[in-house]
C-alpha cells in the first residue's frame, strides 16, 4: 500500500501526460543527440531526420531542416504516447505509481523493446547495424530517461494535495 498521504484517486491526467511527455521528449532526445555527437560527431538535426526516416526512408536525410522538424514532431508524439500509456496503466493498476522506480524502469525496457522490435522494423527506416555502445546508451536511457521519469511524475501527481 502507499504512504498515508497518498491519494487513492491516482495521478491527474494533465499533469502525468503533459509533464511526462515533455520529460520523455527532452531526456530521450538529449540522450540520442549527445551520444551520437560525442560518439561520431553527428549533428543534432541528423538525429531528428533519422526519426523522420520512419516515414520517409532515406529521403529524410535530403529533406534538410523540414524533415528534421518533422522528426522532432514525431519524437514528441511518441513521447506523449509513452506518457499517456503509462497514465492509463496507472488508472487500471495503482501499483504502477506506488512502486514507481521498479515499474517505471520495467516500462522503459518494454518501450525500448516495442520501439526496436516492432515500430522501427515496421517503419521505412533502414535498420542500423548493432553497436554495443549505442545499445547500452539507448537501453539504459529508456530505463532511466523514459520509463523512470514517467513513473515518478505519475507518482508525484497521485500524491499531490488536491
Amino acid at each position: 500500500m502507499g504512504s498515508p498521504n497518498e491519494s487513492t484517486s491516482g495521478p491527474r491526467a494533465i499533469e502525468s501526460i503533459v509533464a511526462g511527455g515533455i520529460a520523455v521528449a527532452l531526456l530521450d532526445a538529449a540522450n540520442a543527440v549527445l551520444f551520437w555527437y560525442f560518439y561520431r560527431g553527428t549533428e543534432p538535426h541528423v538525429i531528428f531526420q533519422s526519426i523522420a526516416a520512419g516515414l520517409y526512408g532515406r529521403a529524410s536525410f535530403s529533406g534538410g531542416m523540414t524533415t528534421a522538424w518533422i522528426g522532432a514532431l514525431l519524437h514528441c508524439v511518441i513521447a506523449f504516447g509513452v506518457a499517456t500509456t503509462y497514465y492509463l496503466g496507472c488508472l487500471a493498476t495503482p501499483l504502477l505509481y506506488r512502486r514507481a522506480v521498479l515499474c517505471g524502469m520495467t516500462y522503459g525496457a518494454i518501450v525500448y523493446l516495442v520501439m526496436n522490435r516492432i515500430v522501427i522494423p515496421l517503419s521505412n527506416a533502414t535498420p542500423a547495424p548493432f553497436r554495443p555502445a549505442w545499445f547500452a546508451a539507448n537501453f539504459g536511457g529508456h530505463l532511466l530517461l523514459v520509463g523512470l521519469p514517467v513513473a515518478l511524475i505519475a507518482r508525484w501527481s497521485a500524491t499531490r494535495k488536491r
